[in-house]
């Protein structure tokens, strides 16, 4: 697979490449904030760069026509909007979280809630590296989603910490805990790679990872 990466010297870019390129695919397009590279025209696009890259990545895929997985987090309604316009065309698949356990989380979430009832307390704690910019973060306010009222949530950026969140239901004789970590960016590159390989024999459309998971 010929791939691009917008946002390479992030990160995540340089993790993604890391493990795109052990599984032997060939990247063939890398974009940063002030530069630009390609050798060959890619067969996807991979974007996990900060929101405020996101009109230049909209601009990209527009030109290229290629099929687009994109894991950037603080993505706005108008944000939105403009993916699935780019559906119109090609596929796009798009989470605020492509680690498979988050994704194992929240089926459990929904499964606790259809149990709990209003007199339930639920709160979403979530902790991410000291440069992480958006509070709370995305895969947070996506877990909150899957809830039927309106959530507490806290935050905290500390250190180097990949990502932790935690969701806690208490009545006032028991409190139930569901907790996910990720110890390394790879949680996550792998998610991105499966979704990679999924996305070039799809039609175009806007897709989630769990329905990339699910088939």
């Amino acid at each position: 697979m010929k791939y691009g990466i917008i946002g390479y010297s992030g990160r995540m870019g340089q993790a993604i490449e890391k493990l795109f390129s052990k599984a032997g695919h060939k990247l063939v397009y890398q974009k940063d904030e002030n530069s630009e590279k390609e050798t060959e025209k890619p067969e996807v696009i991979i974007d996990f760069s900060l929101k405020e890259a996101f009109p230049k990545t909209v601009r990209v895929i527009e030109e290229k026509k290629v099929p687009l997985v994109i894991g950037t987090t603080g993505l706005d309604e108008d944000d939105f909007a403009k993916l699935d316009k780019l559906a119109e065309e090609v596929p796009v698949i798009q989470s605020f979280n492509f680690s498979i356990g988050i994704n194992i989380l929240s089926e459990l979430i929904k499964k606790v809630n259809q149990y709990v009832d209003q007199d339930w307390d639920i709160e979403i704690s979530e902790t991410h590296h000291r440069f992480k910019k958006d509070k709370p973060s995305g895969t947070a306010i996506m877990l909150g989603n899957l809830l039927d009222r309106d959530i507490e949530m806290h935050s905290k950026r500390l250190g180097s910490e990949f990502g932790e969140h935690e969701v806690d239901f208490a009545s006032t004789g028991e409190v139930l805990t569901l907790k996910h970590r990720a110890y390394s960016r790879e949680a996550f590159t792998r998610g991105a790679l499966l979704s990679a390989e999924a996305i070039l024999d799809l039609k175009p459309g806007f897709y989630s990872f769990p329905e990339i998971l699910n088939n």
